[in-house]
């Protein structure tokens, strides 16, 4: 089944010091000026691309997370608990040997990534909100093997668990990289104005992105002796290296406040104590300002927000001078968000099915094709130019 979504051009990049955004709603949090100019609201880009949107699936339950298969295929989670191969056009049957998630309010299973040696090791990572004793649960990561025939998991078990449990099932965060040795899962604070102060806490994994060892544990060289990275963060449901191997988070803020982040060692990205954002009473955000000395400035973020869920940086020939862009999925207003970047800087933006879909995650296919999730009818679409 195939349609065609022709992009609707707003204004080229040329002249971009006196360009507009994209068109958007009204800013949250109007009192707070970037610390650059192109630090939110960049310049809207015309590409002139017009895309074909093929779907590869459907009528999945929510689905979440997704990994392309170097041998074809495309493995995707369905946040209710089931994991399915999509391959020649059809949807397996779960793939047995799942952990028990908790499917409830945010949680359920979450992201799937594949090992470095996934093509000898058939080696995947998975991510869920795993539930505890006295109702409580928390963000976990199993490793396990995936069989030949991809239908079943063995050698399951977890290499991480935030700690302590909450009571509370939101905000887990969860996307999940490889990156050589390493393996990078992000966490959510869940949300209430309690468990959120956790963000800042070095002895608490909530809040932060967490770098282990493959087999589990904190890895050589972490900042702190333990799991985590980085700090200070609120939910980050996107990650992913950049060609330069450097790691790039997205993260859900509050009324405002979405951010693109460059995630370095030991950075503390403010949360809860600064925010380009506001609560979702209006009320100020921990110290009621945008930055501060000490924390590690968003390199983008989006006021209002875009409700950001998985993306990738585009590789591939398919899409003409996209290599290296940020494509961002989005949740409301829904659709897919491109940035360009020069050097680390965003200096334009771009919108695809604005307001059409809930896009949950961004993956490339093997050809270059753009993978997207719709969380609004439960498909797997594969997008090309036309």
């Amino acid at each position: 089944m195939k349609i065609i979504y022709s992009c609707v051009a707003v204004l080229a990049l040329g002249g971009m010091a006196h360009a507009q955004g994209v068109p958007q709603g009204d800013k949250n949090a109007p009192q707070f000026a970037p610390a650059w100019p192109t630090q939110t609201r960049a310049p809207a880009l015309r590409s002139g691309v017009q895309m074909q949107i093929e779907v590869l699936a459907e009528g999945l339950d929510t689905p979440w997370g997704m990994a392309v298969l170097p041998e074809g295929g495309i493995v995707v989670t369905e946040r209710s608990g089931a994991l399915r191969l999509v391959q020649n056009g059809t949807v397996g049957e779960p793939i047995t040997g799942v952990p028990q998630v908790l499917a409830q309010q945010q949680g359920g299973l979450l992201d799937v990534a594949l090992a470095t040696d996934f093509a000898t090791s058939r080696v995947i990572y998975l991510t869920y909100a795993k539930p505890m004793a006295g109702g409580m649960s928390a963000t976990a990561a199993a490793r396990a093997v995936l069989s030949a025939d991809g239908t079943a998991l063995m050698e399951v078990r977890d290499v991480f668990v935030q700690d302590p449990p909450s009571p509370n099932a939101m905000h887990f965060g969860a996307r999940v990289v490889v990156q050589g040795g390493y393996i990078y899962i992000t966490t959510g604070e869940h949300f209430t104005n309690r468990e959120r102060q956790f963000a800042q806490d070095l002895d608490k994994t909530y809040g932060k992105v967490v770098r282990i060892a493959p087999e589990g544990g904190a890895a050589g060289g972490n900042p702190f002796d333990n799991e985590v990275w980085s700090l200070g963060h609120r939910n980050v449901q996107g990650a992913a290296i950049r060609a330069d191997g450097t790691l790039w988070t997205l993260e859900h803020g509050p009324a405002g406040g979405d951010e693109l982040n460059l995630i370095t060692r030991g950075a503390n990205y403010g949360w809860p104590l600064v925010s380009y954002g506001v609560n979702y009473s209006g009320a100020a955000v921990g110290t009621g300002k945008a930055r501060a000395e000490g924390f590690t400035e968003p390199q983008y973020y989006w006021d209002p927000v875009i409700a950001p869920g998985g993306f990738a940086f585009y590789s591939g020939d398919m899409f003409a001078g996209w290599q290296g862009d940020v494509l961002a999925a989005s949740l409301n207003p829904g659709g897919l968000v491109r940035l360009v970047l020069e050097g680390d800087r965003v200096v334009g933006e771009e919108r695809f099915l604005d307001g059409e879909i809930r896009v949950r995650d961004v993956e490339i296919d093997r050809d270059g094709a753009i993978l997207i999730l719709d969380n609004t009818d439960g498909r797997l679409l594969r997008l090309t130019p036309e």
